[in-house]
């Protein structure tokens, strides 16, 4: 119901990473592009780091489909994991058989993990490993990735390795037991929120690719106060914008209000952590006063 109220074919505003709503804004394209040419020159290890909600995970994606058939792609999701699970999660993402024989080491899996990668290699594929979240793992952990940008050539790595994750994991990175990987790390790039200028086209984005074809959804009030809310985080505006709409159908209106996404603000606590919370009343009540006073002094010099 809600779909059809709207005239929509899918939720705008979901929070899971389809790349079917991916925006190139210029951070994100940069960061897609640097990716791409960097993993064609057969680099060996890479970064993106971003705040929570600035599409690391959506650009990870992206990245992944954008990928040709002469890449064999393994993608680590949540990588809080012991060196020997992350090789044994890693072999399976590149066609290993599970489950490893019990009683296997961390080194005869490691050179498990190396035959495998050679035989890709031998067979025309190149591998790429993706690792999201990266801020999550162990110290250890990070330690032992750094075997795997041993595996090479004369000429080249036969393994990349693409991590991601929050700014946090350049604080892990700078530890002293990690600073051969961190020396290692060829390609670094950093997601920013959109611009202002951005903005609007990014919920428009949204909107289409999910088929909405009428008019004006939100109004100019409600965009400005989503911008100004969401801080153009684009987790925070999917967050605002699905609850506002929410608040809309309930009340069977098919336009989106200053209103609606004051409340869907009002009841999201990562936008009250970062400002002192406003009610709806409030800002509303100011507005009003704004008005009235402009009404004034328009009629004082007529």
């Amino acid at each position: 119901m809600y779909l059809e109220h709207f005239g929509l074919q899918a939720f705008p505003f979901s929070i899971t990473p389809s790349t079917q709503f991916f925006f190139s804004s210029e951070t994100s394209q940069e960061a897609l592009n640097t990716l791409l040419i960097a993993v064609s020159m057969g680099e060996g290890f890479m970064k993106i780091t971003g705040e929570v909600g600035t599409g690391k995970t959506m650009l990870c994606r992206k990245l992944l489909g954008a990928l040709g058939e002469e890449y064999a792609v393994g993608y680590i999701f949540n990588p809080y994991l012991e060196p020997l699970a992350l090789f044994i999660e890693l072999a399976a993402e590149l066609g290993l058989p599970r489950p490893v024989p019990e009683g296997m080491t961390q080194h005869e899996i490691l050179n498990a993990l190396t035959r495998r990668v050679l035989e890709l290699n031998d067979s025309g594929k190149r591998v790429v490993i993706c690792l999201d979240e990266a801020q999550a793992m162990p110290i250890e952990t990070l330690e032992a990735l750094r075997l795997l940008t041993n595996l090479e050539t004369e000429s080249r790595k036969l393994l990349q390795v693409i991590i991601f994750g929050q700014p946090e994991l350049d604080e892990r990175l700078n530890h002293p037991s990690v600073r051969q990987l961190r020396q290692r790390i060829t390609f670094h790039y950093h997601l920013k929120p959109l611009s202002h200028s951005e903005f609007s086209y990014y919920v428009q984005h949204r909107l289409a690719a999910a088929g909405y074809r009428r008019g004006q959804l939100f109004t100019p009030l409600a965009l400005w106060m989503l911008r100004r809310k969401s801080r153009c985080v684009p987790r925070l505006i999917n967050v605002l914008a699905n609850k506002a709409m929410m608040s809309a159908y309930g009340k069977g209106s098919r336009l989106v209000g200053l209103k609606e996404v004051v409340h869907a603000a009002d009841d999201t606590d990562s936008v009250l952590g970062a400002r002192p919370k406003r009610t709806a009343s409030r800002l509303l009540g100011a507005l009003v006063l704004a008005g009235v006073a402009v009404v004034a002094a328009w009629a004082y010099r007529s």
